[in-house]
């Protein structure tokens, strides 16, 4: 929510992809691009009246391309049509994901493997994709708390975004010295309204939160835009909690 009298940042001219940008997190920050002044370049996998009604909403300053992230196919066919549309990206942010719950003793490998393929994949084309990326450029990766903490049957998704948070680090040695930035966010249970999880244990969390409530996806969002400001160009390899302080309480 933007505090009274506060301006919206301005990422005027900035071209970003955002993966899983027509749902949860990924919409979220597809909003919040468009609203600093980007234009955006939003994949998703299946659901097309979600990417038709976000293609409605924004017309030209929103364009959806439906592709399959776990193979290099899908990104290439993202990024060709960012690179149809605007010849260049500055931004690319990963927030697709997929979880199937399960418990780490007597984990489904095929599960795994899929949260695993989709997490990495994407990332694993960064030839690709800062091929289309000038200096100043910006990787982001949606990440969660479970990559560090044991939440219940989230063993899939967690080895998934530990493994990407750990090629963010790689990545961002590897391309700092060309001016692309490469960082992840991390987040803990999300608010999601009526449709959370769980709603007993949101509330037991929301509670334990310094801030007073459950991180929306609206708050990632807001962080993904102050990573993708000029000023943020220092910030490199860094694994950003954004969560209310509710890892501070262990």
């Amino acid at each position: 929510m933007r505090s009274p009298g506060r301006q919206q940042l301005d990422l005027s001219g900035t071209v970003a992809v955002v993966t899983g940008g027509t749902r949860g997190v990924g919409l979220a920050v597809t909003r919040k691009l468009v609203a600093c002044g980007a234009e955006v370049v939003a994949g998703y996998r299946d659901d097309e009246i979600a990417a038709k009604r976000l293609e409605t909403e924004y017309g030209e300053r929103v364009s959806v391309v439906a592709a399959d992230l776990t193979t290099p196919a899908g990104l290439a066919r993202l990024l060709a049509a960012a690179s149809r549309r605007h010849r260049h990206i500055d931004v690319f942010v990963h927030a697709a994901g997929t979880l199937h719950p399960m418990p780490a003793v007597g984990a489904d490998p095929a599960g795994v493997e899929a949260d695993v393929r989709l997490a990495l994949a994407p990332l694993l084309g960064a030839t690709a994709i800062t091929k289309l990326m000038p200096e100043g450029g910006r990787i982001i990766l949606i990440s969660s708390n479970g990559a560090r903490v044991a939440a219940p049957r989230y063993v899939s998704a967690g080895i998934a975004k530990a493994a990407a948070e750990s090629l963010v680090r790689y990545l961002a040695v590897e391309l700092a010295g060309r001016g692309i930035a490469v960082n992840a966010i991390s987040t803990a249970k999300l608010d999601k309204g009526p449709d959370t999880p769980n709603p007993e244990i949101a509330q037991q969390l929301a509670a334990r939160t310094p801030a007073g409530r459950l991180t929306t996806p609206d708050d990632v969002a807001n962080a993904v835009a102050l990573l993708c400001t000029a000023e943020a160009g220092w910030i490199h390899g860094q694994v950003i909690t954004v969560d209310g302080g509710l890892s501070l309480r262990g």
